[in-house]
C-alpha cells in the first residue's frame, strides 16, 4: 500500500515538473537553452543540389516603416532568416546572429524577416539589446525561400545560388560558417 502512495505522489511530481516546464514562462527559456545546447553547424547545400534565387523581386518593410526590396541587394552576399519572439529555437539562435551581424554586418547583407507583431518584435530586440536589421514581408516570398517552419535560414551567394538552406537551430556563429561567408566574399 505504502509503495503504491509512493508511486502515485512521484507520478504526481513528475507530472507537475513537466506540466511547469512545458505550460509556464519557465518552459520556454527551458526549451531556448536545449535548443542552444543542441544546435548543430549548418552544412552548406551540395552544389549539384543548390537552387538558383530566380526572382529577388521581393517588397519588405523595415521595423521602421521604410520600404525595401531584395533586388536592391542582387549580386551581394546574402543571410536571410524567417523567425518569431514565440518561437524557443528561433530566440536560441539570436545570440549567435548577433555576433555573426557585428563581424559582417558590412560586407553580407542579413534579413532577419519577422513573422511575429511588430511590438512584440520591437520590445524583444530592445530587451536584449540586438541591433539586427528586422524586415517584414510586404509581398509574395520567392518560391525558393518557401519554408517548412522556424527558423529557416538561407545564404545565398553573389550569384544568387543558395548555398545554405537550413530549418530549425544552427550554430551560426561558427568557425564552419564564418569560412563559409569569407569564401562568398572573396569569390
Amino acid at each position: 500500500m505504502k509503495i503504491a502512495r509512493k508511486g502515485w505522489l512521484t507520478g504526481m511530481l513528475l507530472l507537475g515538473i513537466l506540466a511547469l516546464l512545458l505550460l509556464t514562462p519557465i518552459g520556454f527559456y527551458v526549451k531556448v537553452y536545449a535548443n542552444r545546447l543542441l544546435s548543430r553547424n549548418p552544412v552548406p547545400v551540395a552544389e549539384r543540389k543548390q537552387q538558383l534565387l530566380e526572382d529577388f523581386d521581393w517588397d519588405l518593410r523595415t521595423l521602421d516603416g521604410q520600404s525595401y526590396n531584395l533586388q536592391e541587394d542582387k549580386g551581394q552576399v546574402l543571410l536571410i532568416n524567417f523567425w518569431a519572439t514565440w518561437c524557443p529555437p528561433c530566440i536560441a539562435e539570436m545570440p549567435d546572429f548577433q555576433e555573426l551581424y557585428n563581424d559582417y554586418g558590412q560586407n553580407v547583407r542579413f534579413f532577419f524577416v519577422a513573422r511575429d507583431r511588430e511590438d512584440k518584435v520591437g520590445r524583444f530586440l530592445q530587451k536584449k539589446n540586438y541591433e539586427l536589421p528586422v524586415y517584414y514581408e510586404r509581398g509574395l516570398v520567392p518560391k525558393q525561400l518557401y519554408y517548412g517552419g522556424l527558423p529557416t535560414t538561407f545564404i545565398i551567394d553573389r550569384d544568387g545560388r543558395i548555398v545554405v538552406s537550413k530549418v530549425g537551430t544552427a550554430n551560426w556563429n561558427s568557425t564552419e560558417t564564418r569560412q563559409l561567408l569569407d569564401s562568398l566574399l572573396r569569390r
